[in-house]
């Protein structure tokens, strides 16, 4: 296929990508058309060309292992061949400089098998307005997802705090930190209690080689019967700057029966205002929890 053929595709399927979001609502509309957008050029011309497309130099891939994507798509990376995906969920935050998509995989080496998963992409939109690539991983399952409904969560237009200050800034985010090393304390002494506490109700859970959990109940419910507990270690967080969504990542530490196994995570948060007693309460809950082996 030339090049004018492959723009040609490209077009049309990105034609479509705005007729099927053509209901969502504008602003993560917009996010989840920079996914489709590079999902429809992965699959008219290379993997390696489409994540071209929506990098800079200091977007990173976990692969598994975190790796500068800019040098690592320039060095001859050991990428599919084929590569389709689909968001089944997506985020945008108030100041619209933040974002989260996730959904289903498959992709295949030419003449192996193919193989599917789940992926993450956490997004950064730069100055000219273009989304691009903080952080994205992958977790590979064998692909009985069954179907999902397409979730997202679009940014009302209420008043945050623009805040001017690196130091302010950056108090914030050691909030989330600070979060996310609590529960990482809770967990060392009882897993359901932290993940009761921690997670929201309809959080996401992609592990490895388990098809896609939603809700708490089934999270839990899942940890329970494959006798699996888990212990983690914060790293890094970025929080948006409206301050609505953060993620963290780090080191697990996951036993199951007699083994153990070390991964990486990432866990996107919501903060979400409870009102109790006539009071309301801020509080950080997990929207998706994502651990891959490292």
């Amino acid at each position: 296929m030339n090049f004018w053929n492959r723009l040609s595709v490209v077009a049309l399927l990105s034609t479509m990508g705005t007729t099927l979001y053509a209901q969502i609502p504008e602003k993560v509309g917009s996010l989840l058309q920079a996914d489709k957008d590079a999902a429809a050029l992965a699959k008219a011309s290379t993997p390696h060309q489409a994540f071209l497309s929506i990098i800079d130099k200091e977007s990173t891939f976990y692969v598994p292992s975190p790796v500068n994507a800019y040098n690592y798509l320039n060095n001859r990376p050991n990428i599919p061949d084929v590569l389709n995906w689909q968001p089944t969920f997506a985020l945008v935050a108030k100041s619209l400089e933040f974002g989260v998509t996730s959904g289903s995989m498959d992709f295949q080496k030419v003449g192996a098998r193919l193989r599917h998963g789940e992926y993450l992409t956490v997004w950064k939109r730069n100055k000219k307005g273009k989304w691009l690539v903080d952080i994205r991983a992958e977790v590979e399952n064998n692909g009985n997802d069954g179907v999902f409904d397409l979730e997202y969560i679009e940014p009302t237009d209420s008043w945050y705090l623009k805040h001017r200050s690196k130091v302010r800034l950056n108090q914030r985010e050691d909030i989330v930190f600070e979060t996310d090393k609590l529960m990482s304390t809770v967990l060392k002494a009882d897993n359901p209690t932290a993940y009761k506490e921690f997670l929201s109700e309809d959080v996401r859970f992609l592990f490895p080689w388990t098809s896609p959990l939603e809700g708490k109940d089934k999270m839990m419910a899942y940890l329970k019967k494959q006798r699996m507990t888990i212990e983690t270690v914060p790293e890094e967080v970025k929080r948006s700057y409206s301050g609505d969504f953060a993620y963290t990542k780090g080191t697990a530490t996951v036993r199951q029966k007699d083994k153990v196994v070390k991964y990486n995570y990432i866990r996107v948060w919501q903060l979400s205002e409870l009102a109790k007693d006539d009071v309301k309460k801020a509080n950080w809950n997990i929207l998706i929890e994502m651990m891959f082996e490292k």
